[in-house]
């Protein structure tokens, strides 16, 4: 049964952990502002000694999330611990798809993920190798039907999809993620190589995890979650993050259920 830790606080469990994965859209911060309870958190871990890893799907390098935290006004010696999908992928172009045309499915604000072999952008879909995959193009950033028709002619294409997160909240609007294309590229029969939460690369990438005792938190059931399912790490769902309407309609057993995610502690904010 899922525990709740809002009257007792992380602090009640951090000493049974070595090692903590962290997700930071949707635990700390909304894409807009950092939630300050859980920047204190992070304060607490950094001054007890632990290891953490700030783990996130974005899909571009840990340096740009970096700066992108910076601009929050995070500090330096808690953003050093960010690893990121988009770098976890981009060790795996480097070793299988060097001097590959690719064709980019995403926003230019992703642009940083391919800058070292920028050379290999294919303006057309039909000229590329693989598909690379980060997101939603800007002026089709809510209408999936036109990835159907972008697709139909390239199935046959392997796509690499730097976020498999299907969506995800900025402030109070919803937008689409690159894990919504990819998924309307495998429901069309397409292959997908994926990178980030749930898959294990990204953890194991990350940091040297074996034979530590590791709590994974996070807001996604989807990602987050399963994700410490699948490695039979615990896990803490925030659950003020993504599925705050779900859950306050249907309750976190129902919710959890539904995603066929397990959970052991719950907390509405990540709060030491």
């Amino acid at each position: 049964m899922t525990k709740n830790l809002d009257k007792d606080g992380l602090s009640s469990i951090a000493k049974n952990y070595d090692l903590f994965y962290i997700d930071l859209w949707g635990v700390l911060h909304n894409g807009i502002s950092l939630h300050q309870e859980a920047v204190k958190a992070l304060n607490e871990l950094e001054q007890k000694g632990k290891e953490y890893v700030l783990l996130t799907n974005a899909p571009r390098p840990s340096q740009a999330v970096r700066v992108f935290l910076k601009n929050m006004q995070l500090d330096e010696n808690i953003r050093n611990h960010v690893f990121s999908s988009g770098e976890a992928s981009l060790n795996y172009l480097k070793n299988n798809f060097a001097n590959k045309k690719f064709y980019h499915i995403g926003p230019p604000r992703d642009f940083d993920l391919f800058k070292e072999f920028e050379k290999d952008k294919s303006q057309s879909i039909e000229n590329s190798e693989y598909l690379l995959c980060t997101g939603l193009f800007e002026k089709n950033d809510k209408d999936l039907n036109y990835y159907k028709d972008l697709f139909e002619k390239n199935i046959n294409k392997q796509m690499i999809c730097t976020n498999p997160d299907l969506i995800v909240d900025k402030g109070d609007n919803r937008e689409l993620c690159a894990g919504s294309v990819a998924m309307v590229f495998e429901k069309m029969g397409g292959k997908v190589t994926y990178f980030g939460k749930p898959y294990p690369e990204v953890y194991n990438q990350s940091i040297d995890n074996k034979n530590k005792k590791v709590l994974c938190i996070g807001d996604n059931l989807n990602t987050d979650i399963k994700g410490a399912n699948l490695l039979n790490y615990d896990s803490l769902l925030i659950s003020n993050g993504v599925h705050k309407k779900e859950i306050e309609e249907h309750g976190l057993e129902s919710v959890s259920k539904n995603y066929e995610a397990i959970c052991n502690f719950t907390q509405s904010q990540l709060k030491w």
